[in-house]
């Protein structure tokens, strides 16, 4: 699965960046066929140049992958019979879900904020009948659907109100955490940070 989205991650980037090389191309294609060598098709460098510097610069937050493998290094998957998704904000970084990950006859799931590991914008399609996370949800953790195409890197979306939960959990539990990389205080901003 995180091969898989590696592989998705790397698409995702080549495309872009065939499309960046394509629009910087293009002007110079068009004056030799005989079209006027005017500013207006020059404007397509720069449009090729804007999707390059995109790509290049959304290319740190899409790697999430290695995030979500860190974790997966130090938890089992469980399979979690409910997904919800409560709400969804796009940011110029990526799209931002708001879900809620339970377990029928478990009360009190707590409420997560989620982002797609590869970078795509979409929410996962094959959510309904469940998935699998990895991690512990007072901290954060990962979610994969069951088919292993798509993972989305989770963190509580109130950070403070799970504190008396993190507090209860144990030294074994928050080491465990640490190991994986989930014990940091994030703000929304962690969806934005490539370290966070």
């Amino acid at each position: 699965m995180v091969r898989r989205n590696y592989a998705a991650l790397v698409r995702l980037l080549v495309l872009r960046l065939v499309l960046a090389l394509g629009l910087c191309a293009l002007p110079v294609v068009l004056v030799r066929l005989g079209v006027p060598n005017v500013f207006a098709v020059w404007l397509l460098t720069v449009a090729g140049m804007f999707v390059a510097a995109f790509t290049f610069y959304r290319l740190g937050y899409g790697m999430r992958v290695a995030r979500c493998a860190r974790v997966l290094r130090h938890y089992p998957l469980e399979f979690h019979t409910r997904v919800s998704k409560k709400g969804e904000k796009w940011t110029r970084y990526g799209n931002v879900f708001t879900v809620r990950v339970s377990t029928r006859g478990r009360h009190g799931a707590p409420l997560m904020k989620a982002v797609n590991a590869a970078g795509r914008r979409c929410w996962p399609q094959g959510l309904d009948g469940g998935v699998w996370v990895a991690g512990d949800l007072p901290f954060g953790g990962v979610m994969v659907a069951p088919d292993g195409d798509a993972m989305l890197f989770l963190k509580p979306a109130d950070w403070d109100k799970l504190a008396p939960q993190r507090a209860q959990a144990g030294a074994e539990r928050v080491e465990r955490a640490e190991r994986a990389g989930l014990t940091q205080k994030t703000t929304r901003a962690w969806m934005m940070r490539p370290g966070a």
